[in-house]
């Protein structure tokens, strides 16, 4: 994974006032945890917007009290109005422990079938995946060059080294729909196929 730094401070007061007065003033409260014992805190939102708002998923390097923490972004809570970051859960990273963590996912060459009309529908855009933080890659890639219209990637189509994936075998990651335009193009070949047959049944 990608890594970025991301600095907090100390929350003195955890209750629903506090977290709102810290909200007021453009900061995001949150905890830290997978360690000892939980670690409350808060971050500027701005700087938190940036490595929320992005397709990348990074692992952090997270100062706090003068300390530094290895660690990922576990949970997010949005507004349900405004999608403004209202809470953060920071996973703390250690060597031996898997972690369960969302990769984008990015598509390489052109299908087959986008090239005969269809279209390119993801239904993942980001794929959880499960393995050592060491061993996480920065995205899931996929080759589409040989897809045609009407074929899919799913799960069990895949591989991510190191990691596994905690979805159903069958579930769709993306697929190559048929769009109005390849089946208007196909109706014109049947058609013209038909009439050449036509005149060749007449001639006989």
């Amino acid at each position: 994974m990608k890594t970025a730094s991301l600095s907090g401070s100390p929350r003195e007061g955890v209750g629903k006032k506090d977290a709102a007065e810290l909200r007021a003033k453009g900061q995001v409260p949150g905890v830290l945890y997978g360690g000892t014992e939980q670690v409350h805190f808060y971050v500027n939102e701005i700087q938190l917007n940036k490595l929320v708002f992005t397709p990348e998923t990074y692992r952090l390097n997270f100062e706090i009290g003068g300390n530094t923490h290895d660690c990922v972004i576990q949970d997010i809570q949005f507004h349900p109005v405004t999608d403004r970051i209202v809470h953060i859960d920071l996973l703390l990273v250690t060597s031996d422990k898997p972690i369960r963590i969302k990769l984008p996912v990015r598509t390489t060459g052109t299908s087959i079938g986008v090239r005969n009309g269809g279209r390119l529908h993801v239904v993942y855009r980001r794929l959880p995946v499960l393995g050592l933080a060491d061993q996480i890659p920065e995205d899931v890639s996929l080759d589409i060059s040989e897809l045609k219209i009407g074929d899919s990637l799913r799960v069990a189509d895949l591989s991510v080294e190191g990691c596994t994936i905690p979805l159903n075998e069958s579930a769709v990651v993306l697929g190559i729909r048929r769009t109005r335009a390849a089946m208007s193009a196909e109706a014109e070949v049947l058609d013209g196929e038909g009439g050449a047959d036509t005149e060749e049944s007449a001639e006989e």
